[in-house]
């Protein structure tokens, strides 16, 4: 994510030791995929789509965009 807006030469979240499981600032999928949405001017919460009469959200309802690491 170097360049467009994302601070550089940081590490965001941590691990344990083993590198299993996230032990710090975890950031879900959902999370990650709004913060690039909102890194490219879109809003997250307005990009729908109608799918078998149904309006779903790219980022379901859970993504939130991880503004700590914006420049």
């Amino acid at each position: 994510m170097a360049g467009g807006g994302v601070k550089p030469g940081m590490v965001y979240g941590e691990t344990d030791d083993f590198g299993y499981n996230v032990a710090k600032d975890p950031v879900h999928v959902h999370d990650f995929q709004a913060t690039v949405l909102n890194l490219m001017g879109l809003d997250h919460e307005k990009l729908v789509y109608k799918f078998q009469g149904r309006r779903y959200r790219l980022t379901d309802l859970y993504g939130k965009v991880v503004n700590s690491i914006i420049a």
